[in-house]
């Protein structure tokens, strides 16, 4: 007689299911939609005014130049310009041969100017920062003092390719000193070191850097007033603009009614968003914020299915099943398989029409893609294995869910397609560094956790296993992967590049979200941890 679903043994391990939100975002006000409006009229009216700020430093010098291109990005409004900006910047580039070894320009100057022109994908040489140094490579010429200097170099140091040894030793040197410095500081300085030091520019969310850099400016003597108040108009504008489609969003999540019928599920759509509003952030792109959003769910019920409660006949049932693809294909499958196979039909058919079929059916795949490696896991669960840190690796590609939320961006953009697909599919650098940090930044935070869960050996204890280190040294040497792949990004990022730079800041979001949500928690998993973000990010209106 067959087991009955009560009857059968689960390892159901233990997640934080419920969602910390409750109807926090189900509703969107009509007052909030007239607000949007009314922002929407101030900031088109300053929008001018800044554009004439921009050009008029184009005429001035390098320097003032620069540092109105830095304020812009960092204000997080640089996205209303960047025709502008791209054209400025070929110009400086053009222009600015040996310029930067003149001693008119100091250690502030130079590495900002160096940062700016590598963010936009200009190759400028590392070789800028040799008058810095003393005859033995070390940088004795800087000043330890000068915050601004040693702040502005700190930044330019993410911005490193392979062989820059240079700017390997600026790291290191810029964040011992700003250490000391935090501590010696007043407390609206020190705020500001120690949140450049936990989140740099060049590797984490864009919005919150924005939220914190506005806070940090608005008490900046040399503020400009006018975009100040752009900024934040600005600001509070998108923060109604995503909770709008939050609340799209979780209406979608409440009629699917997934929570109700698998009780096992991390239930997190406010977190799906921020991933999502982290991987693309500017308004035009709502249509891949929301898919990314979904698949993000739905990837997670997944994933808890095959982790954390379905038995391993049920799991090679399912994939099985899935790999047809087709609703009578689950007829064998227990009751809560069912459930989770037809809300995954569901959700394609949403975009299977208005000629997105091909990409539908490329998402299709990444899921089938994404099952199988998820099987492959379940596996080794059940045979008590511990794999080779390689094959572990090359798994964890597929596990990291990239490819599969990928898909989802490309649905939502209308000018993208097979061309896009195909480079995605040759796994470049800048795709292969994105899964890898990912997948090494979730298991170096949440490795014991699931260790103590009973799930599949992470690359900590793979690392351990093959090399026989401890678990610090496993740690450690794993961090410098993750730090290789980021020279692996930033060298995609220089031009010149095959695919629109949409595609490649996607890619480069995905690691940068992957810092941010991994950082010292697992934030996703435990969403407690990053409430008080989540809060600043779409609750809290910037203050007037």
């Amino acid at each position: 007689m067959a087991k009955t679903e009560q009857e059968t043994f689960r390892p159901y391990a233990y997640l934080p299911p419920a969602t910390i939100w409750g109807c926090s975002f189900s509703s969107f006000s009509s007052q909030d939609s007239e607000l949007i409006q009314s922002y929407t009229k101030e900031v088109e009216a300053l929008k001018e005014t800044v554009y004439d700020i921009l050009l008029r430093k184009s005429t001035g010098g390098l320097i003032d130049n620069i540092e109105f291109i830095n304020l812009l990005h960092c204000l997080g409004v640089s996205y209303h310009f960047e025709n502008e900006i791209e054209n400025q910047l070929h110009h400086i580039f053009i222009a600015l041969q040996e310029q930067l070894d003149d001693d008119k320009y100091d250690l502030y100057a130079v590495a900002l100017v160096f940062r700016i022109l590598r963010q936009h994908g200009y190759k400028i040489s590392c070789d800028v920062f040799k008058k810095f140094q003393d005859s033995d490579g070390e940088f004795s010429k800087i000043n330890i003092s000068d915050v601004k200097g040693l702040l502005s170099l700190y930044e330019a140091s993410f911005l490193s390719v392979h062989g820059e040894y240079i700017l390997d030793k600026a790291l290191a040197f810029t964040r011992k000193h700003l250490e000391t410095l935090a501590d010696q500081s007043s407390p609206h300085l020190a705020k500001h070191i120690r949140n450049c030091l936990l989140w740099p520019f060049h590797q984490t969310m864009e919005r919150l850097k924005a939220l914190q850099y506005i806070s940090f400016y608005e008490e900046d003597e040399s503020r400009n007033e006018t975009l100040l108040k752009f900024a934040k108009l600005d600001y509070n504008r998108l923060q109604l603009l995503y909770r709008e489609e939050l609340s799209l969003l979780s209406r979608w999540w409440n009629d699917m009614n997934l929570v109700e019928k698998l009780p096992y599920m991390r239930d997190r759509i406010v977190e799906c968003y921020i991933w999502a509003l982290g991987s693309i952030f500017e308004p035009q792109f709502a249509a891949s914020r929301l898919l990314i959003s979904k698949y993000v769910q739905m990837t997670t019920a997944v994933d808890d299915t095959y982790d954390a409660y379905g038995t391993l006949d049920e799991l090679q049932r399912f994939t099985a099943a899935f790999e047809r693809c087709n609703i009578d294909a689950s007829d064998e499958l227990p009751e809560y398989m069912k459930n989770l196979y037809k809300a995954l039909l569901k959700l394609f058919e949403e975009t299977d029409d208005c000629g997105n079929e091909y990409k539908t059916s490329y998402s299709k795949e990444m899921l089938k893609e994404l099952m199988r490696s998820y099987l492959v896991e379940a596996q080794w669960v059940s045979d008590g294995c511990v794999p080779a840190f390689d094959e572990y690796m090359q798994n964890g590609l597929i596990v990291s869910t990239c490819d599969f939320l990928t898909s989802g961006f490309l649905l939502g953009m209308k000018d993208f397609g097979m061309k896009e697909i195909v480079w995605i599919r040759s796994n470049p650098k800048i795709v292969n560094a994105a899964k890898l940090i990912f997948n090494l930044r979730n298991d170096i935070v949440g490795h014991e956790d699931e260790q103590k869960r009973g799930d599949c050996a992470s690359s900590v204890e793979c690392y351990m296993n093959k090399y026989g280190v401890s678990k610090e040294e496993a740690i450690k040497e794993i961090k410098k992967i993750i730090a290789s792949a980021w020279k692996d990004i930033n060298e995609e990022l220089l031009k010149p590049s095959h695919v629109s730079r949409i595609i490649l800041k996607y890619f480069h979001n995905f690691a940068s979200m992957s810092e941010f949500m991994f950082n010292s928690v697992d934030a996703y998993t435990n969403p407690f941890s990053m409430k008080d973000n989540v809060s600043k990010l779409l609750l809290e209106q910037v203050p007037m």
